[in-house]
């Protein structure tokens, strides 16, 4: 049999690897119009700080050790540009010589990805200084111009993963960076309250945000941009376009394959395209989501990888359990690891759910032992059945840790009981007893029984400025140090003999540092026959990060005299 693979990294290099452990006769060409058929993508970034010091250790295999150790036939600079289904065969074009040829195939996988977007309706886009981040060559080239006398100030427009990512590396590498990001927050699997942690610490390292922006020209030494209908200019020796891909279906669409709703080459369960000989993986297929059962994409590398996977395995005759995808990522943004599962409210809400969510700040590891530091986890869930259905951590600690059990669970259909069952490693130097997705299952399960009720932290505001009845449950000194404006303080040590204070007629609003001394405030309080008592979510910590870089950057008039991130 001999098989054609068009793309390699993680989805075609990874197809042709798995058909040759199955099958040791079988011809196998890979095609890629680049310089390098194998690369880590997601290391790309770290080159420009020299968390990657070589970019040759970014190249995973070269075409010779392919050959040498897999016996396949893998030509760089060899760009597949038709596609003749009747004859079955590619015409592929060598970029060295100019030159144009046939291939024949039995099988064809297609494993284009996605093309960086570069809007040619924004004026400039073409200059020198402009450069997108897709493979080795891209990254090279970057690095150099980087490297050139001046070039100190860097515009990313984007805040999705590669922007994030380039501009975390960007600045410890000593470069004045911008980021332009169109939308409200960073990080769209990220829900708003949760991006304003991750929108501090960017601020808190010098990196300048500009939200709601969009990029409309590039010039010599600046940028223009728009935000409400006024344009602003950013001073920029060079600009990195990260504002998203499209996935590369050129190809399919000029072989007259289907394409999907999303834009994406449409598959079947077992990756085949609408031509059964044509099989598609990676970044430019539409695949389904496993919780919301609709067509999407989804450009990662280990989704891209299970996807070559079974396409190899379907030629061989070897059943495949498609599941879908449910989305797991995780970004480190300087000091702060953050991760996410499944769906955010913004998802949740648009598929559809009746769902809540809680959201605490425990602490990572015990909190006497070294380096522990609160872990902000956001837990979504369906109502009434507790079914989860995202997860959303960030903190100094093993964010991906937490989210990668949310994943296992949303995987296996599991519910708020069987997270609170759920057994975990323990050691002080890990975790805690009763550790932190342990913790949210129960304070989910308190919401979705109805044994207390909340708001969340994007209501607070609108509370204090209505002067609404908030109390304020931590020790007197911890008020004095910063509290909510127009909040009474009534410490817990001593709520059961100030307890004749609080009104019962009107809502009363009750925070602590981290929701767990409110919790059993209002205990006390519904066990002494108060049913207007009401919890603030995440408390005044998870209040300061929702507040803070809002305030700073907008002029607003602070809810708190002091913000406390500890």
């Amino acid at each position: 049999m001999k098989i054609v693979v068009v793309g390699g990294v993680a989805g075609g290099a990874s197809a042709a690897a798995r058909i040759r452990r199955l099958d040791a006769k079988a011809q196998i060409v890979m095609f890629e119009r680049g310089e390098h058929v194998s690369f880590s993508n997601c290391c790309l970034p770290y080159h420009l700080s020299g968390a990657v010091a070589n970019s040759d250790a970014l190249i995973l295999m070269t075409p010779e050790r392919f050959h040498k150790q897999h016996d396949i036939d893998a030509r760089t600079n060899s760009e597949v540009i038709a596609i003749n289904r009747a004859e079955k065969t590619v015409t592929v074009k060598n970029l060295c010589t100019g030159e144009t040829y046939a291939e024949a195939y039995d099988k064809l996988i297609l494993a284009p990805g996605a093309n960086p977007i570069m809007p040619r309706s924004i004026a400039g886009i073409d200059r020198e200084n402009v450069f997108a981040i897709r493979n080795v060559t891209d990254i090279r080239a970057l690095k150099a111009y980087l490297d050139r006398p001046g070039v100190n100030r860097i515009v990313v427009v984007g805040g999705g993963f590669i922007g994030i990512e380039a501009a975390e590396n960007l600045r410890e590498a000593g470069k004045d960076v911008s980021i332009i990001e169109g939308m409200d927050q960073i990080m769209a699997p990220f829900d708003y309250d949760m991006a304003q942690i991750l929108h501090k610490e960017l601020d808190d390292h010098g990196v300048h945000l500009y939200l709601n922006s969009t990029l409309t020209a590039i010039a010599e030494g600046y940028v223009q941009a728009a935000k409400d209908g006024k344009t602003f200019d950013v001073q920029a020796d060079a600009v990195i376009m990260a504002i998203g891909v499209a996935p590369d279906t050129k190809l399919a669409v000029e072989a007259g394959l289907e394409i999907g709703e999303t834009r994406g080459i449409k598959v079947n369960h077992n990756y085949q395209t609408s031509d059964p000989d044509i099989y598609a993986v990676g970044d430019a297929v539409e695949i389904f989501n496993a919780l919301t059962h609709k067509p999407g994409r989804l450009a990662l590398a280990g989704p891209a990888q299970r996807q070559a996977r079974a396409a190899a395995d379907h030629i061989y005759g070897i059943p495949h359990n498609n599941t879908g995808y449910i989305g797991s990522s995780c970004v480190r943004i300087f000091e702060q690891n953050a991760a996410a599962t499944g769906l955010n409210e913004k998802a949740a809400e648009k598929a559809g759910f009746s769902y809540d969510s809680v959201l605490v700040f425990p602490p990572d590891k015990v909190g006497i032992m070294p380096g522990s530091h609160y872990m902000a986890f956001k837990l979504i869930f369906e109502v009434p059945t507790g079914r989860i259905l995202g997860a959303q951590a960030i903190g100094k600690g093993a964010a991906d840790k937490r989210v990668d059990v949310i994943a296992a669970m949303i995987t296996m259909g599991a519910t708020l009981e069987d997270l609170k069952e759920l057994e975990l490693c323990y050691s002080p130097v890990f975790g805690t007893a009763k550790d932190v997705v342990n913790q949210a299952a129960l304070v989910g399960l308190n919401v979705l029984y109805g044994r207390f009720r909340q708001v969340h932290v994007s209501e607070v505001r609108a509370l204090v400025e209505q002067g609404a009845y908030i109390v304020d449950v931590r020790e007197a000194n911890e008020y004095a140090a910063g509290h909510l404006n127009g909040a009474h303080n009534i410490p817990l040590s001593q709520l059961r003999e100030r307890m004749a204070e609080i009104p019962h007629d009107v809502p009363v609003y009750v925070h602590c540092r981290s929701s767990q001394r409110s919790y059993y405030a209002i205990c006390c309080l519904q066990g002494n026959g108060y049913d207007n008592i009401i919890n603030i979510s995440g408390s005044y910590l998870g209040i300061s990060l929702y507040e803070y870089f809002n305030d700073k950057t907008q002029g607003r008039t602070p809810i708190m005299n002091v913000y406390n991130f500890n």
